[in-house]
């Protein structure tokens, strides 16, 4: 029996590997008959797992979504990933769930990822989530509008405090810098704009269906690189470096932008002048600051007191 149920958790591991599976390559992993395969599938259906058969050249197993959540498997980085995950939380209205899901996942874990989740948890400082919390009922609204493709309408406030109503064909949620931004096609406005999420009332019902849109730039990381700093940090600096563009990568947290084969221009968002400072610095190369003239005036202090303090 002990023999029989090892290899059906070898099986159903197999199986949730996103993939088709051929009789024959499930058994020949299993070291079994394909006989045997076929029954340790019937076993599996009968414990709720929705095993799906699809018949021909090309065809095999696969193990799909059912009406309940059956038992996981989870491998030894799947585990760890999960308990660190459940311990960062940062979302309203999971905390209970979390707290459920994670005594689970650590009552069953062995002592080797014990080990591993308390070294973790022993070098990480836990800092209280800066800003607001999102709760976890509206990140669901949105994203099942974004499924449907159903416009959103909600009242915003923006970071001066104005209100406004809006109607959004919503792209995709991000995660950025402790908060949560929506993306989306501003129909009022006819043109990309990110909110943040904190900021946001929904309004009900839904407006009406949408086509979704190609993401904005052609790439929406890109975009986000290049819009997401006014909206999460008040000083903008642009300065030019005189150094080759490909130096950089890598380098800066910003945008570079290649102005010839020697200098280019990066574009850096903050919430302090000195960081700026800082960063620019460190490159170690030349540079001339374009804006704001308020950076320009820190670093006058800032290297008066360094000409001091080397004195």
């Amino acid at each position: 029996m002990s023999e029989t149920s090892g290899r059906l958790l070898r099986l159903l591991s197999l199986l949730q590997m996103h993939r088709d599976w051929s009789g024959t390559e499930l058994a020949s992993r299993l070291g079994v008959t394909t006989r045997t395969v076929r029954r340790d599938i019937g076993r599996l259906r009968e414990l709720g797992y929705p095993v799906h058969a699809v018949m021909g050249p090309v065809g095999g197993y696969r193990l799909g979504a059912g009406a309940e959540l059956p038992p996981l498997l989870l491998d030894d980085d799947e585990a760890v990933a999960v308990v660190v995950g459940l311990h960062a939380g940062g979302i309203s209205g999971l905390e209970e769930a979390s707290l459920r899901a994670l005594t689970k996942v650590e009552q069953v874990l062995p002592s080797r990822l014990r080990h591993r989740v308390a070294a973790l948890e022993s070098s990480m400082l836990a800092l209280p989530v800066r800003g607001p919390i999102v709760s976890a009922e509206v990140l669901t609204a949105v994203s099942s509008a974004i499924r449907f493709a159903e416009t959103v309408r909600f009242d915003y406030v923006s970071h001066d405090g104005s209100s406004s109503r809006r109607a959004v064909e919503p792209h995709r949620l991000v995660s950025w810098g402790r908060r949560w931004y929506l993306v989306g096609w501003d129909t009022g406005r006819a043109d990309w704009r990110t909110f943040r999420m904190d900021r946001l009332t929904l309004r009900t019902p839904n407006g009406p269906r949408f086509t979704h849109r190609a993401p904005p730039d052609g790439d929406l990381t890109a975009y986000l690189t290049r819009t997401m700093g006014r909206e999460m940090w008040p000083y903008q600096c642009r300065v030019k470096v005189h150094a080759p563009a490909s130096s950089l990568s890598g380098r800066v947290d910003g945008v570079v932008t290649p102005i010839d084969a020697r200098t280019c221009l990066v574009e850096l968002a903050s919430d302090s002048f000195d960081i700026v400072a800082f960063v620019v610095g460190m490159l170690d190369v030349p540079f001339e600051v374009e804006s704001p003239p308020e950076l320009v005036e820190r670093l006058r202090v800032l290297s008066a007191r360094y000409a001091d303090a080397s004195r």
